[in-house]
């Protein structure tokens, strides 16, 4: 069976994703989250989202800092259940360009990098 391809606003992060993650260790990409979830290492690093927000995975020790980025909120695994320290949902409108995901990306292969023990 065909699979479905993915909303041009998903495709488009996946793209910037996999242009920008290249030089990564053993990176390959599964459907998690309700996205398509990027992962390095084994490790999942981002999930890029129907409507082209991201789901990114960060130190829980950074997560305050960073959910007070503008456009970053407390991710959530349906309505009103929250994934916990380390899991912000951050908007489409916010990683608008490659500088502004990479903002974003550097945190998540800090702390994947912290997890696996791999050198970026």
């Amino acid at each position: 069976m065909a699979r479905t391809p993915p909303p041009p606003a998903q495709q488009r992060l996946i793209d910037r994703l996999r242009d920008l993650l290249a030089d990564e260790p053993v990176t390959r990409e599964i459907s998690m989250f309700g996205g398509r979830c990027l992962m390095v290492s084994g490790k999942m690093l981002v999930s890029a989202g129907r409507d082209g927000r991201m789901l990114v995975r960060v130190d829980a020790d950074r997560h305050d800092e960073l959910i007070a980025r503008p456009g970053a909120a407390q991710a959530e695994m349906g309505a009103g259940r929250d994934m916990g320290p380390g899991w912000i949902s951050v908007s489409a409108s916010v990683i608008a360009t490659d500088a502004e995901l990479r903002e974003w990306l550097q945190p998540a292969l800090d702390y994947n990098r912290s997890v696996t023990g791999e050198a970026g």
